[in-house]
């Protein structure tokens, strides 16, 4: 059984795919979506989407780099 965002540490955030981390996205918006969540809840559960996403983010900054990095020419350019 695959754990939920709220069960994992940061660690174990940094090792999954960034796929994976937007697809735990997707479904803690679902979760938030639900009409009978508690404050409380809901408060973790954005906490922990913006978390994912901000390891999204970071993950995707570092391919543009190492896309810029890798131009077959030597030229960096902004990646579009």
């Amino acid at each position: 059984m695959a754990k939920k965002a709220e069960d994992m540490d940061n660690e174990q955030k940094k090792d999954i795919p960034v796929e994976e981390a937007f697809d735990k996205v997707d479904a803690t918006i679902k979760a938030l979506e639900q009409s009978d969540i508690s404050l409380e809840d809901s408060f973790k559960l954005f906490k922990e989407g913006m978390d994912l996403l901000k390891y999204c983010n970071d993950s995707i900054d570092k391919v543009e780099k190492k896309v810029q990095k890798v131009m077959a020419d030597g030229r960096t350019e902004d990646f579009e």
